[in-house]
């Protein structure tokens, strides 16, 4: 094995292995940024020794056991050390000297130190940006170049946002726990949208060239998952897990070979992965036999449910789709999910009823600079021969578009309802 296949091999290693390295340091250490820093030394030593020793039989032990030695070390040498280190180091001491098999006791609570690493990351006192970064980092394991990559941002910005975030985690005072009680809800609600916009930012990207980002989607589905199994009695998250794997069961159909979009009622459903729509649905299910109540995340995942279940688009229960907007609107209402349900209801009344809905909305603050609003209004132009209207709407929702895909669609359609 060469070296660069020595090095893409660790890597690879790694990214599987970091969060549990970095739940197990931080469980050790109490500081979030510290297990970090020290899970990072260990990625270098492992990448100067390995080349010359090979990659060892039990990698990820092998990470486990270097990690927690330089760990120790670390407090035993440290200047800082006061109490709170001493009594660290004492405890930890304590527990390699009455403990047989510490590697196997590490395994035993690895679950529960992956719920407090995820919450510590996702914690509402970081800014959602600094929060999605961190997850990114820590838990789904990319480098800053890669989360600077997806989110279009220079590596010197990730790279602040990741530093000032583990310094307020350390410098807040934060037990690193996993929280109960309203705490817990309070939490969970954040770990959740930082799953859902990581998501959603690869599902459809807000900027740049390209329409999707599948490595964004294929992190927040691997995390998504990774929370089922460590919280199995949540609903939402088994709801946030099926809205996901549903959406992503479409993403070979979403764009054709010249990486053009493909909207919803064009795309080839033999394409659709049935896999992930089997996967969706039962976390669908899984959420609605956990809670008669469905939540935000379970809502949606019923609405996107309607189209994995209908063979061709004319087959889509869009009566039950628009009921289902109706019940989201009232549980969280919002401009966004209102002009969503403006597009079932024009499906089942006709594009008037939905641009009745639509115009109520144009003087929304919220909306003033999103494109889709302008897109959804000149679909329903359109189809009522309204054509000089449409290509007005098209060509605005292409000036407010932030990806370079959806403006080049915006301008298709103002083209083509332009020749009508």
């Amino acid at each position: 094995m060469t070296d660069t296949d020595t090095h893409r091999a660790i890597l690879a290693i790694w990214r599987i292995e970091q969060a549990r390295l970095i739940a197990v340091l931080a469980r050790m250490t109490r500081d979030v940024g510290l297990a970090e820093d020290l899970a990072q030394e260990t990625l270098v030593t492992a990448l100067e020794r390995w080349p010359a020793t090979g990659v060892p039989e039990n990698p990820g032990a092998w990470l486990m056991t270097t990690a927690r030695n330089r760990t120790l070390d670390h407090l035993r040498r440290s200047k800082m050390i006061g109490r709170k280190h001493a009594e660290i180091l004492h405890e930890l001491e304590a527990e390699q000297s009455t403990m047989p098999d510490f590697d196997a006791a590490m395994d035993d609570d690895i679950g529960d130190d992956l719920l407090r690493l995820i919450f510590t990351a996702c914690h509402p006192l970081l800014s959602r940006e600094a929060r999605a970064a961190l997850t990114l980092r820590m838990i789904g394991g990319l480098t800053t170049q890669e989360i600077a990559r997806a989110f279009l941002a220079t590596e010197t910005t990730i790279s602040q946002r990741i530093v000032r975030a583990k310094r307020t985690l350390s410098e807040s005072g934060l037990a690193y726990e996993t929280p109960r009680g309203q705490e817990l809800a309070l939490r969970l609600a954040s770990v959740l949208e930082v799953i859902y916009l990581i998501f959603n930012e690869g599902y459809a990207a807000t900027a740049g060239e390209d329409w999707m980002r599948p490595q964004l989607c294929e992190e927040a589905l691997r995390l998504g998952r990774i929370l089922a199994t460590l919280a199995p009695l949540e609903p939402e998250v088994h709801g946030l897990v099926g809205l996901m794997e549903l959406h992503a069961s479409r993403a070979a159909a979403r764009t054709n070979a010249a990486g053009e979009p493909i909207l919803l009622l064009e795309q080839n459903r033999a394409r659709w992965d049935r896999l992930l729509i089997q996967r969706g649905l039962a976390a669908l299910e899984r959420a609605e036999a956990l809670s008669p109540e469905r939540g935000f995340y379970t809502l949606q995942a019923a609405m996107v449910a309607c189209h994995a279940r209908a063979p061709a688009a004319a087959a889509t229960d869009w009566t039950q789709i628009a009921a289902l907007y109706g019940e989201l609107a009232a549980l969280a209402p919002s401009p966004v999910v209102e002009l969503n349900r403006a597009v079932a209801v024009a499906m089942t009344q006709g594009p008037q009823a939905g641009l009745d809905i639509v115009d109520r909305l144009t003087g929304e603050p919220a909306l003033q600079r999103y494109h889709l609003l302008p897109s959804v209004r000149g679909d329903f132009l359109a189809r009522l021969g309204r054509q000089e209207e449409a290509r007005v709407e098209f060509e605005r929702a292409a000036a407010l578009a932030g990806n370079q895909r959806e403006r080049d669609l915006m301008l298709k359609r103002a083209e083509e309802t332009a020749g009508r």
